[in-house]
């Protein structure tokens, strides 16, 4: 579901502007601090209304400006174009527009506009909590299982009121039951979606992983948050008396994990920052060949900041041909034009951009 047009207004230093970017490659250059990743940023406001460069909403709107506002349209399989507009304002109030109607959920922004980023931080997907890695396949789950978020969503419920529970201290075994039951229930549901979920994914990310970098011996493998070969309602109450100790349930999907070795070992350890970031591109884009195989109503839109970094010529090719053969939108950014407009072929629809303190112009 490519954006045919886009306009951003206060997004840090971009005051205003309106693009009608190429539904495939868009190539935006630019000299660092010149709005290239503020570009990006806007797209990924419009797509789940936060930023991915700070948690903090205050640096994300123009200095003296009271909101910023991300407006685009989208092309549709089924349908003719749909609209998507974001405006988050400083006292932290936001409002989401779909099709001209006000919007309650940033949920039903990402079933419509799917986004993958890659940037210098990727390899954080790796070196970084288990919450990430469960954000990563939950992302997966969430587009290809419709029943998922409600799922997911009576998990966390129970889950918030038997950790409420444990944290008033010493209280009945039986006070727990009425949440556990269906805490016991979701979680079995979440992890049987996660577990499919893998299973389809670990071959494509392998067959990615092997037109990017020779990695033999890097597997792929999923802890779902309690001994496999135990009930997980077992394990709660064997755990009960800790569980109320720490005041948190400490076994369930909220612990899952991927975990990725390389010939037994961790592979974060292991790898150097290059070879994890070619990784965390080979899960990226397994994701998005599956979310195309599951012939959904939106592609995803691929935000690719700052490309060159920790990728040589061959490998920036490599991931140029795999991003090609998906035929999906993708915005990248890097501070030379040549650096980026020579990985592509020449059939493949390009438009470049010039970006110079927050205006930007095609250039091509």
């Amino acid at each position: 579901m490519p954006l045919t047009r886009l306009s951003v207004t206060a997004v840090r230093n971009i005051d205003t502007v309106t693009l009608h970017p190429s539904p495939r490659i868009n190539l935006l250059t630019g000299l660092n601090g010149s709005g290239k990743t503020s570009l990006l940023e806007a797209i990924h406001l419009l797509g789940l209304a936060r930023s991915f460069r700070s948690t903090r909403l205050q640096p994300v709107i123009q200095h003296e400006k009271p909101a910023c506002t991300v407006f685009a349209e989208v092309s549709c399989l089924r349908r003719q174009s749909r609209s998507l507009g974001v405006t988050r304002s400083r006292d932290g109030e936001y409002l989401i527009r779909i099709d001209g109607q006000t919007i309650r959920s940033a949920a039903e922004l990402a079933e419509i506009l799917p986004l993958q980023l890659i940037n210098p931080d990727s390899f954080r997907l790796l070196e970084g909590s288990p919450k990430q890695r469960r954000q990563f396949m939950d992302w997966g789950v969430f587009h290809v299982e419709h029943q998922f978020l409600q799922v997911w969503q009576r998990f966390q419920k129970s889950l918030k009121q038997r950790n409420s529970l444990l944290r008033r201290g010493r209280i009945p075994r039986s006070a727990l039951d009425p949440w556990e039951v269906e805490l016991v229930a979701v979680a079995e549901k979440i992890d049987s979606y996660r577990q499919a979920y893998l299973a389809r994914l670990k071959p494509v990310f392998e067959a990615a992983l092997a037109r990017l970098v020779d990695l033999d011996g890097l597997t792929l493998s999923y802890y779902r948050g309690w001994d496999r070969e135990r009930a997980l309602q077992s394990i709660l109450d064997a755990q009960f008396e800790r569980d109320m100790q720490l005041g948190y349930t400490q076994a369930g999907p909220q612990r899952a994990d991927l975990r990725l070795r390389l010939n037994g070992q961790n592979a974060v350890d292991v790898l150097s920052r290059g070879q994890m970031k070619l990784v965390v591109c080979a899960l990226k884009i397994a994701q998005a060949r599956l979310l195309e195989q599951n012939d959904r109503l939106a592609d995803c839109v691929f935000l690719v900041d700052d490309l060159p970094s920790e990728l040589d010529a061959r490998h920036r090719g490599a991931l140029c041909t795999l991003l090609e053969e998906l035929g999906c939108q993708v915005f990248i950014t890097g501070v030379e034009a040549e650096q980026l407009a020579s990985s592509w072929r020449e059939e493949t629809p390009l438009a470049m951009f010039h970006v110079e303190h927050g205006h930007i112009v095609q250039t091509g």
